[in-house]
């Protein structure tokens, strides 16, 4: 057996798939490998009942929390990744959140938003960004809201089809579920449906890195579940906050470089996941948009937050109302009711972390938004502040705290920085005292920001790709090709 692959990429979601992308389109050989399979076309990831109550496509793995409890993070493996399902919103980071915050606990970037700022360019016209119009029922809450208060709202950057407001159900499923039509700019629509000579294998799980022989430090390759070895000069590991940094902790613990490599002690620390709320505003007249995920709101007393309409339909912020509640009247009230998703940037705090389990035990999710108590103190500030506005607009509110099951927004585990004492990843990418290891995905966060991170993913990972490309040309293609009794000599 053998491999004649330049590239490895481990994951299918934003950063993965737009650095494998981008290596392949320049000539690299790039094989791409996903947990997962490629979704249904049949329906069924835009069906209510599937999708949100048996919840037939989410990761069902069990981890531990820091008190030892079960918890299971709201994660899919499948192709494209959590791209498929999010809500399509698409933010570039503002200048200044490239930089610390040192009260707010929030880390800086080893490089600037003129740095970033071409990469960013480039994946809005690979997303296709656009903004729609404001419809008539958020207008009018817009309205009230504004008159009353000092909240200012922008239109939000969607990653949607113009065309999709002519089919209906995929206009009011696009928040949360999978379009089978492509009218959403996911991973796989707008990176990996038309990439050319890039190799794509699914139900592909890889469970370790493969060192060099004589130096695990170097990187050469990674080993599936049935116990494949594939070869390669480089790998990237793509595969998700939670993820990537459970590959790492178990190469540097199997090879007893957890206690001599600088940077592993960060690798799975900083977890970030925003402080996370859902608000439901009432009214008696029954709520007909179509788009209703169009724009941003925010304010100044709340610098590192921001809200967002939900893109929900009646029938799914039906399914928002407390269970004890019978059916037919949270059904009713659903129709009467907007939803809107309140965010905050949490900041970084090294107890915050994701840790692979020993000997078959469950890996280790421990967060506690406590330990950022400025984040905390201002979420709990602006959602008392917007569910007062509301109330003030006419609109009755109820608010729901989004638990530590909510890792859509996940990052910060393998925090790029300049120093290996207390960042994982370079600036180009690279793992820190390590040789042909790179990651490309939300892990290298340093901040979250007050928006969603996915844009800031895939531009990373074409920035990741384009530095990656360089070198290999400069220092010549020499891809990694071995024989079976080498695969059993590496590691």
């Amino acid at each position: 057996m053998s491999s004649a692959f330049d590239v490895i990429v481990v994951g299918s979601g934003a950063g993965g798939a737009a650095a494998a992308s981008q290596l392949a389109s320049v000539g690299v050989r790039v094989l791409l490998l996903e947990k997962g399979k490629r979704l249904p076309m049949d329906g069924s990831t835009l069906d209510v009942r599937k999708v949100v109550h048996d919840g037939r496509f989410k990761s069902r793995e069990v981890w531990r929390d820091g008190r030892g409890r079960a918890l299971v993070p709201e994660e899919y493996f499948n192709l494209g990744g959590k791209t498929k399902w999010y809500g399509a919103a698409l933010f570039r980071f503002g200048r200044h959140e490239f930089a610390a915050d040192a009260h707010h606990q929030a880390l800086g970037w080893p490089i600037s938003y003129d740095d970033y700022a071409p990469y960013y360019e480039r994946a809005e016209r690979r997303l296709d960004v656009k903004t729609f119009d404001c419809e008539a029922d958020l207008a009018d809450i817009l309205d009230r809201v504004e008159r009353r208060s000092q909240w200012q709202h922008a239109p939000m950057p969607m990653g949607l089809a113009r065309t999709i407001r002519l089919n209906s159900i995929e206009a009011r499923h696009f928040d949360g579920f999978a379009s089978i039509k492509r009218l959403k700019s996911d991973a796989e629509t707008a990176f990996l449906s038309n990439a050319e000579r890039l190799t794509i294998r699914t139900d592909a799980n890889v469970v370790d890195l493969v060192g060099a022989r004589d130096d695990a430090r170097q990187i050469v390759g990674v080993r599936l579940a049935d116990g494949e070895t594939l070869l390669a000069n480089h790998v990237v590991l793509a595969a998700g906050a939670l993820h990537s940094p459970r590959l790492l902790a178990r190469h540097l613990r199997a090879a007893k470089l957890d206690s001599s490599l600088p940077a592993a002690a960060t690798v799975g620390r900083n977890l970030k996941l925003h402080l996370l709320t859902a608000v439901l505003a009432f009214s008696t007249s029954r709520k007909t948009d179509l788009i209703r995920k169009t724009t941003v709101l925010t304010h100044p007393a709340v610098p590192h937050s921001s809200v967002q309409p939900l893109g929900f339909d009646g029938e799914m912020l039906g399914t928002l109302i407390p269970g004890f509640v019978p059916r037919k009247i949270a059904d009713a009230l659903g129709q009467r009711a907007y939803g809107f998703f309140l965010q905050t940037e949490d900041g970084s705090h090294a107890d915050n972390r994701v840790e692979p389990g020993v000997d078959g035990a469950p890996s280790r999710f421990d967060y506690d938004a406590a330990r950022t108590p400025a984040a905390l103190s201002e979420h709990r500030r602006l959602v008392r502040n917007f569910v007062a506005s509301l109330m003030r607009a006419g609109y009755p509110a109820a608010s729901k705290r989004i638990g530590r099951g909510g890792t859509a927004h996940a990052c910060g585990t393998l925090v790029t920085g300049s120093d290996p004492h207390r960042s994982v990843v370079d600036p180009s990418g690279r793992v820190h005292g390590m040789q042909g290891l790179y990651v490309a995905d939300g892990s290298v966060l340093p901040r979250s920001s007050r928006v969603n991170p996915s844009l800031t993913i895939y531009a990373w990972g074409l920035r990741l790709a384009e530095l990656l490309a360089a070198s290999i040309h400069a220092n010549g293609r020499s891809a990694a090709v071995g024989t079976e009794a080498e695969h059993e000599a590496a590691h």
